[in-house]
Parts: C-alpha cells; sequence; structure tokens
C-alpha cells in the first residue's frame, strides 16, 4: 500500500492544515517508509513469541499524602500582597483574545 500525493491533500483538508508542494512530497515519502516499516515488520514470524501488553513498567512514584503543620490562613494571608475573599489575589496574565 502506497500513500499518493492525493491522500495526503485530502488527510491535510481534513485536518484543516495547509500544507506546500514541498511539505506534500516530504508527507508522502516519510508515511511511505513507515508503512515499509509495517511491512516488514509483518514478515516476520512471531509463532512463539509471548504478547506484550505492557512496554514500560512502571512504579508508583507518589507518595502517600501526609497531614503536615503549616502556617494559619490569616498569617499567610498577612504576608502577602495583596488577597481577596480569603485567598491570595495574584495579577492576571491570560489576555483576551479581542
Amino acid at each position: 500500500m502506497r500513500v499518493t500525493k492525493q491522500e495526503v491533500e485530502h488527510i491535510a483538508r481534513l485536518a484543516k492544515l495547509a500544507v506546500t508542494e514541498e511539505e506534500k512530497e516530504t508527507y508522502c515519502l516519510q508515511l511511505n517508509q513507515i508503512l515499509d516499516y509495517v511491512d516488514q515488520l509483518n514478515t516476520l514470524d512471531t509463532t512463539n513469541v509471548e504478547p506484550t501488553y505492557f512496554v514500560q513498567y512502571t512504579v508508583e512514584a507518589l507518595r502517600p499524602d501526609q497531614i503536615i503543620e503549616s502556617l494559619p490562613r490569616e498569617e499567610v494571608l498577612a504576608l502577602a500582597p495583596a488577597h481577596r475573599l480569603g485567598f491570595i489575589a495574584v495579577p492576571k496574565i491570560i489576555q483576551n483574545p479581542s
């Protein structure tokens, strides 16, 4: 199975992506290289190979929650440069897209 330039254009249109002619050629080449590699993998004899369900074994990196003593809310708010309704107030950093 080969990916054609027309198929790349169709996929780009579906994804609402603007691609140049050079990018179309590049994507077509890259996709065909990937499919060629998959074809190579499909020719391998895996009859005696156990299925792999987890490629990476993870270890739980989080520790259990611990309740520790901290500063009282009033003291923290007194140290903050600004506060409102019991919370620390910070400057707005997100702009309206208008």
